[in-house]
């Protein structure tokens, strides 16, 4: 059977026990990089033992970060890009859902594929945890927004930044899946450091009315990405925003019908949002510190 003609790049930092059901997904593909950030826990080994391209990637801080870069320094042939997070996999329904709209002289320049989420070993129906984003698009097509330039000890990848496209975007039916088979400390250890990005990112929005030049505009009445940016800067104005977003998974979402699941799902959510907030407060009583101190003196 012919391969797809479709680039995967695979984000991966210490991802052992997640890559291989990752890349044997995407076996249909004709190429799949993984991009790893010199991992000491044998992904890289485990992603050439089957064969599989590697690519090492040194951030020195800034724009851009590791997938923008792949797409700006890699030579790609197909036509065809597909993004994925080496704790996601590609199903059968979706390959074909993939191969009919990438061999369609008319297929729209990229599409929308949602994130399975499962948790705690199971997939959920409920609780709203599940999102759509850009994973694939055409060759040259799409690019990633310019948010905060972090220094070289930040994230070295795109965590929340959204992709912008020059094109038409379409929306596929069959969802990926998103499982991480770490476990609760890895999840909660890589929210902490998201929680650090995206306070200093709100601060900067709050500050200076704008995240960026290159970013997604929010507006209530624009396409899905647009339409969520809108809602979430909204949502960072509001008072006890952690507890809304409770409610939002837990009780409007139906996050309850999951079971323990659903309420520790929940839970962690209202405790993510509370850490942003929590640094935002701190990254606000630095910034004021000089100030402080000058009148004192």
């Amino acid at each position: 059977m012919a391969k797809l003609a479709i680039t995967a790049f695979v984000a991966a930092k210490n991802e052992a026990a997640n890559i291989e059901c990752c890349l044997e997904s995407l076996s249909p593909l004709e190429r799949v990089v993984v991009l790893d950030s010199n991992s000491i826990d044998g992904t890289a080994r485990a992603a050439e033992r089957r064969g599989w391209e590697v690519v090492q990637f040194e951030y020195a801080g800034g724009y851009p970060k590791k997938r923008q870069w792949a797409l700006e320094q890699l030579a790609i042939t197909t036509p065809w890009v597909l993004l994925l997070d080496a704790d996601e996999s590609v199903t059968p329904a979706l390959i074909d859902e993939i191969s009919a709209v990438t061999s369609n002289e008319h297929a729209c320049d990229a599409y929308l594929i949602r994130k399975g989420f499962h948790f705690l070993g199971r997939k959920f129906r409920f609780g709203g945890f599940s999102h759509s984003a850009i994973l694939l698009f055409r060759r040259g097509k799409a690019r990633f927004e310019r948010l905060v330039d972090d220094d070289p000890l930040a994230l070295d990848m795109e965590v929340h930044e959204r992709v912008l496209v020059d094109g038409t975007i379409g929306r596929l039916r069959s969802p990926l899946v998103h499982r991480d088979q770490k476990g609760l400390e890895a999840y909660i250890d890589r929210h902490n450091k998201y929680s650090t990005w995206e306070a200093k990112v709100r601060t900067q929005y709050l500050s200076n009315s704008s995240t960026s030049v290159d970013a997604v505009r929010a507006h209530p009445f624009g396409d899905l990405q647009q339409r969520r940016r809108f809602l979430k800067m909204l949502a960072i104005r509001m008072p006890g925003e952690q507890y809304l977003w409770f409610l939002y998974h837990y009780i409007f979402k139906l996050g309850i019908l999951e079971g323990r699941r659903g309420l520790i799902a929940s839970r962690l959510r209202c405790h993510y949002i509370a850490q942003v907030r929590a640094k935002m407060y701190e990254l606000r009583l630095s910034n004021s510190a000089p100030a402080e101190t000058a009148l004192s003196s």
